[in-house]
């Protein structure tokens, strides 16, 4: 069994917030996957179902980001999973909108949801990094990740989430590299085909195609001339 958590705060005044991206991904998931209906427990909302093969449990903390470790080491503890059965979806101040990288154990970052996970469970737990870009100083982080996404976010917010969604059964077996595959199908810009051999790049025109030579012009025969040939057919 996994353990599936997203991290964010609780309440519709933080729902859109760009600290929230982890809910937003869990319940992605959740919707796209039919799993149960979210239920309190845990000092969390926790939904149930099934990735692949794998048995899931997805988590939302409902104790505000700075204390996510005591509802996390709560459900981990209930269900006897060890900490390497815990993947944690948050967002990445340090990675561009739209992008996401896999990785297990490390540091914390600074960041206090995973600080509080630390300090329940332990630092040897999958994280999801979901970037969400830098405001540009450490002075505006607390406001620029308390704040909502912008309207100019929602196309690759979406392209996001779909992603996530479709990696979902690659993610809950423990295969990273295909996980970051399937975001990378929705969220990497479309390179032009290569063009067909001999084809024209687009916006080129055409070069001009040679104009077949003209036969050449037949001189005039003159009356003895057509004489001569008609005789000729009389031999």
């Amino acid at each position: 069994m996994k353990l599936i958590v997203g991290l964010g705060n609780p309440g519709a005044k933080y729902a859109g917030n760009r600290h929230n991206i982890g809910f937003m991904a869990v319940d992605r998931i959740a919707a796209d996957h039919g799993f149960s209906p979210w239920r309190q427990r845990f000092q969390a909302e926790i939904s149930e179902g099934r990735l692949g093969s794998e048995k899931v449990a997805l988590l939302k903390p409902q104790t505000f980001m700075n204390l996510s470790g005591q509802s996390v080491g709560e459900a981990m503890r209930y269900l006897k999973l060890s900490p390497a059965d815990v993947i944690v979806l948050h967002d990445e101040l340090d990675l561009a909108p739209g992008r996401c990288r896999v990785k297990l154990g490390g540091g914390h970052a600074g960041h206090n949801g995973l600080r509080s996970i630390h300090q329940h469970i332990g630092e040897h737990y999958h994280r999801v990094r979901l970037g969400i870009g830098h405001p540009g100083h450490k002075d505006r982080v607390a406001p620029y990740v308390l704040s909502d996404f912008a309207r100019a976010d929602a196309e690759w917010l979406d392209d996001l989430m779909r992603g996530i969604s479709d990696g979902a059964e690659a993610l809950a077996a423990g295969d990273g590299a295909g996980f970051q595959n399937k975001v990378a199908l929705r969220t990497a810009p479309q390179r032009p085909r290569p063009a067909r051999e001999g084809a024209q790049p687009e916006g080129a025109s055409a070069a001009p195609k040679p104009k077949p030579e003209a036969a050449p012009e037949a001189v005039p025969q003159t009356i003895t001339e057509k004489l001569q040939s008609l005789a000729a057919r009389f031999k």
